[in-house]
């Protein structure tokens, strides 16, 4: 059983200063804020539009590994089941958050990939 890939989600870089980040991808790359959420008091999630990609940076998620490619998933819980069935290292257990829901596995390589399903909006 294959996952169907949807189509590229983001590109996601962990930041420890959020204000400085923002300085230097707003203020010195000039990108613009396509999304922003306040999971917690101080901790952002904020994505930038880049030509119809995005581009994250988050505070909210300490430890995790630099740069990491995420992909939308038509089902992320068939996708879930076809990796488990695969044997693939899961790199983190399915989340859920307002927008989304994602799960974190590795590739032969140990680098971690992102398989994101965006939820329905009424």
């Amino acid at each position: 059983m294959s996952i169907q890939v949807k189509e590229f989600a983001f590109v996601f870089h962990p930041v420890t200063d959020i204000a400085r980040a923002r300085g230097f991808y707003e203020g010195l790359l000039g990108l613009k804020i396509g999304k922003q959420i306040e999971f917690t008091p101080g901790q952002w999630w904020i994505e930038y539009d880049i030509a119809g990609q995005a581009l994250a940076i988050s505070n909210a998620m300490p430890g995790t590994p630099s740069t990491s490619l995420t992909l939308e998933v038509a089902d992320l819980d068939a996708a879930v089941t076809a990796v488990r069935a695969a044997g693939v290292v899961i790199a983190f257990e399915p989340m859920e958050f307002a927008p989304c829901r994602i799960v974190g596995i590795k590739d032969a390589d140990g680098n971690q990939i992102g398989l994101h399903q965006l939820k329905a909006t009424a």
